[in-house]
């Protein structure tokens, strides 16, 4: 794991607070409504035994926290690690909220997590951690299809998606939307094709809506597009790889690399699945003998020349310390709260482009979206429509070489023809969310004269206050 900074001045629901007072000045609206926006409605604290393997008894302490109720259900992810506490979880709540309005999901925030390093437990443990901590949801009525719907987060995965389905069916018998009440789940269990890559996949649409942009692209110094950009990765857990992998794709270059057991650094490029392949077979213990690269200090990594600096670990990783020494042009923020309130002033300051996380990490919570909507209607995406379509569009091939005499090829005729599949059609979503989102936070950017997370949160601020204002209940 990466280390938390040591110099984060206030807490993390309090920068997250912060920030959100800050955009809330854009916003016209109640001060009163403007505070129920900001407030987290509900935290349930969970501490129950777990029974060891080796017969002993540990107490285990957990949380869920529900942000916001203006729509339901919330929706979060649970996280396991042993830094997790109350604070963290209210204020991951609290950037849900945000997140789920910036890319227009329909759901309240909130989020969970265990205070476990998963890698002291057993498989055998984990099940039974996650099973209990899915009972208690269901005793205090903080899980559900339509009342709060959990998803992984860091240390989380499809394995323990796939025990809290089991255990909410188990308990809730009979229910018909049961397989709604967790999002992330394997696909055998009513998971959706691209949840897994969906993050990263919504990191790469973001940077590349952003570095798209003539001219914020030469206010930086940088030419358009990704090719050929330089950036550096934090973190290369499911978040950082699949963003990785397709910017590398796209012709973005990767000179660095940062994770707990160490940093790596080459101008010339550094090879994603070499990395991957190394750690693997080294039990992720060290990259010292990884070759070609130059080891360097692992949160010397940060302060690397690149284009692009992709923190996608934990919270507070770039502070008021190391604000100042950031060399990168833009600042992409894949994981959750990876900048302090303070260092981000220092940033924007600098003329670095933060891509705010509330918006560049909502490609998880998108797919999520559609999931959810999956399991509810029953049915998988493509399977009313993809033969129909291939036929309609076999029969317009068919007509257009009846008229003109031309003759598609099989590769041409295939590629015309062929019906979206779940897949196409949940990335051609993930892809509309996020260039929607992002042109209408840099417009605000613009308008305002504002940095684009402060634009970020007064976006989504302004979408709440006005369904709260549509039920009645405020001014």
């Amino acid at each position: 794991m990466i280390s938390q900074s040591s110099h984060a001045e206030i807490s993390f629901l309090a920068q997250v607070n912060e920030s959100f007072d800050k955009a809330a000045r854009l916003v016209d609206a109640d001060k009163t409504l403007l505070d129920q926006v900001k407030l987290v409605n509900a935290v349930y604290r969970i501490a129950f035994p777990l029974v060891r393997d080796d017969g002993s008894i540990e107490v285990i302490e957990g949380w869920r926290a529900e942000h916001s109720h203006h729509k339901l259900p919330s929706k979060g992810g649970i996280r396991y690690a042993s830094t997790v506490n109350e604070d963290e979880v209210m204020a991951l709540a609290a950037l849900m909220t945000y997140k789920c309005a910036i890319v227009d999901v329909p759901f309240g925030g909130a989020k969970g997590g265990i205070r476990i390093s998963r890698h002291n437990y057993s498989e055998g443990e984990l099940e039974r951690i996650t099973r209990r901590y899915t009972a208690e949801l269901i005793a205090k009525n903080f899980i559900g299809p339509g009342i709060d719907v959990p998803a992984p987060d860091y240390g989380t995965g499809e394995q323990e998606m796939s025990w809290i389905a089991d255990t909410y069916q188990a308990i809730k018998h009979g229910e018909l939307n049961s397989m709604a009440c967790v999002t992330g789940k394997p696909l055998a269990q009513g998971g959706i094709r691209g949840r897994k890559e969906a993050t990263g996949r919504g990191v790469f649409y973001g940077l590349r809506e952003a570095c798209a942009n003539e001219e914020d692209m030469k206010d930086l110094g940088l030419d358009t597009g990704l090719t050929g950009k330089t950036f550096v990765m934090q973190g290369l857990g499911n978040v950082g790889y699949h963003a990785a992998k397709y910017l590398i794709e796209d012709g973005a270059v990767m000179v660095g690399v940062a994770e707990r057991e160490g940093a790596i650094y080459a101008e010339g490029g550094i090879d994603l699945e070499e990395v991957v392949t190394f750690r693997q077979e080294n039990n992720f213990k060290s990259l010292e003998k990884f070759p070609g690269v130059q080891l360097i200090p692992n949160r010397a990594a940060l302060e690397l020349p690149c284009d692009i600096l992709m923190p996608a670990a934990l919270e507070n990783q770039i502070n008021d310390d190391n604000a100042s020494r950031i060399k990168a042009k833009i600042l992409a923020e894949a994981a959750n709260g990876p900048t302090t309130a303070a260092a981000h002033e220092i940033l924007v300051e600098r003329g670095i482009l933060v891509i705010p996380d509330a918006y560049l990490n909502a490609g998880g919570v998108t797919v999520s979206y559609f999931e959810w909507l999956k399991n509810l209607s029953h049915v998988r995406f493509g399977r009313l429509q993809k033969r129909f379509e291939e036929r309609a569009f076999k029969g317009l091939i068919n007509a257009v070489e009846r008229a003109t005499g031309k003759r598609f090829t099989e590769a041409e005729a295939l590629a015309l023809t062929k019906g979206p599949s779940e897949a196409d059609l949940v990335d051609s979503g993930l892809e509309e969310t996020m260039s929607d989102a992002y042109q209408h936070i840099r417009e605000t950017a613009k308008r305002h004269a504002v940095d684009q997370r402060t634009a970020a949160l007064a976006v989504a601020i302004e979408k709440i206050a006005l369904t709260y204002q549509s039920m009645g209940i405020f001014p």
